[in-house]
């Protein structure tokens, strides 16, 4: 997409600075978006489209208040402002604290390492997915219903602020999901594959083995026995290890939970130990090739790593400019919106658990009787408290992997799973798959990494003893 016109800086400028002594801070945010969304549902095309999106929105603050406005015809900025500014002036009725940041002037562009969906023919992309549709149901003829799911989009943003920021900003972003479904009689069983990129599109092709294997695990574990429920030493791979940092301890890093909620901020208390002196655990935009990776967040501020545990205690923590100014630290770079309809929130980028130091295959030692989880089928979480089911999964015993089970659910509280982590290990894995929703704004691209892990006393649900 071509760099914001000469005519249109001048506006935005101009407009800015008519009207900036009318509240504590301004910005205007404008974005251009084009994309494809792709959907097979059982062989059959249910979605198949092409758009271009152009719009912008406006944020006012005013002693602590917020107004937004959202457009689609930049002739109406000028009322989109006033409006912003009226809204914010109405609720304001405190001090306006955030947190400084240098204003930067800035043309930057996340580069590919491949090539642009935006290149390829729409009849092209329906082609990819008809092949992997047609690849889950030969599987097996229990395969009863399978599903494709194709998109990706390229965003143009700019934001202007009445501090003198000017940055244009650019991205690819794509995803794949995948699933089939296998019935015998009575016993349905699902297996799915998810994949990302923002790279490059041949990083969708070519993905048959790890298509192949969602249809493979749903057709095994027809005939698989369900874990029987309990309390279990679990080793957990690195897929379900950034599932796991991001749902169930990345939500809590955000500063907006912690700020608005008076017991959870006491929770989440700076210096306090949260697992063992192995653990370290990150978030951050600033490592490129990732999906949640960005130059400045949608506020213009940098985009940072952000070390959140620190030799397993709790060193840091999410911010936006408001939350980092209230809370009193620095921000992080983690505001972020899904489009121009949104106001930006705190929202996690990439998240991770550093490898550790521990051989894998030494993570199953001395374990009597356990369970081995990997990739993930679904999950939620509930403040403190998650569940998450496995993609797969096998009995542990006596320090071997052993037969296979299913239905195999694993919950608890997060700080105290967190100091059960026994083990680290020296594998990782990033997984793009990640679409993080919260706050209505759904389908956020993140990156969430890890190492295997070994954690004791976990609640494994499935059939009761």
């Amino acid at each position: 997409m071509p760099p914001l016109l000469a005519d249109t800086k001048n506006l935005l400028s101009d407009l800015i600075a008519h009207y900036s002594s009318k509240v504590d801070y301004l910005m205007i945010r404008l974005e251009e978006s084009e994309g494809t969304d792709i959907l097979l549902r059982g062989g059959k095309v249910e979605t198949l489209s092409e758009g271009i999106s152009i719009g912008g929105q406006v944020r006012a603050c005013y002693r602590g208040g917020w107004g937004l406005s959202s457009f689609n015809q930049l002739a109406s900025l000028k009322e989109r402002i006033e409006e912003a500014i009226t809204s914010a002036r109405m609720v304001g009725d405190e001090v306006t604290i955030l947190a400084p940041i240098e204003p930067i002037q800035a043309v930057c562009h996340i580069p590919l390492t491949g090539t642009n969906p935006r290149q390829i023919a729409l009849s092209d992309k329906k082609q990819l997915c008809i092949d992997y549709a047609d690849l889950l149901k030969s599987v097996d003829s229990r395969i009863t219903t399978t599903s494709v799911r194709y998109a990706d989009s390229a965003q143009d943003v700019t934001i202007a602020t009445s501090e003198g920021a000017l940055i244009e900003q650019s991205w690819v972003d794509m995803e794949m999901r995948f699933a089939a479904t296998a019935r015998n009689g009575e016993t349905v069983q699902t297996g799915r594959e998810t994949t990302g990129s923002r790279k490059a599109y041949e990083d969708l092709t070519g993905l048959e083995k790890q298509v192949k294997s969602a249809a493979q695990r749903a057709v095994s574990a027809l005939s698989l026995p369900s874990v029987t429920g309990d309390v279990y030493t679990i080793v957990i791979d690195p897929i379900l290890s950034g599932l796991f940092v991001h749902e169930a301890f990345g939500h809590l890093s955000e500063a907006d939970m912690a700020y608005e909620n008076p017991d959870l901020l006491e929770v989440m208390t700076i210096g306090r130990r949260f697992g063992p002196e192995e653990l370290q655990i990150f978030d951050g935009a600033a490592p490129l090739g990732h999906r949640g990776s960005y130059f400045y967040d949608d506020e213009g501020t940098p985009a940072t790593t952000t070390q959140l545990i620190k030799d397993g205690v709790l060193v840091g923590r999410l911010h936006s400019r408001e939350t980092a100014g209230k809370l009193g630290e620095a921000p992080t770079g983690n505001a972020r919106c899904l489009d121009y309809h949104y106001a930006p929130i705190v929202r996690m980028t990439n998240t991770w658990i550093e490898r550790g130091k521990t051989p894998v295959a030494d993570l199953f030692a001395d374990i009597k009787e356990g369970v081995y989880a990997r990739n993930w089928l679904g999950g939620m979480t509930n403040g403190e408290m998650f569940t998450f089911s496995a993609g797969e999964a096998w009995m542990i015993r006596n320090g071997k992997i052993a037969e296979p089970v299913k239905d195999v659910t694993l919950s608890g509280n997060v700080f105290q799973t967190l100091g059960d982590i026994e083990a680290i290990g020296d594998d990782f894995y990033w997984d793009e798959s990640g679409g993080c929703g919260k706050g209505g704004q759904n389908g956020l691209p993140v990156g969430c990494g890890g190492p295997s892990l070994r954690i004791k006393d976990v609640v494994v649900g499935g059939e009761v003893a």
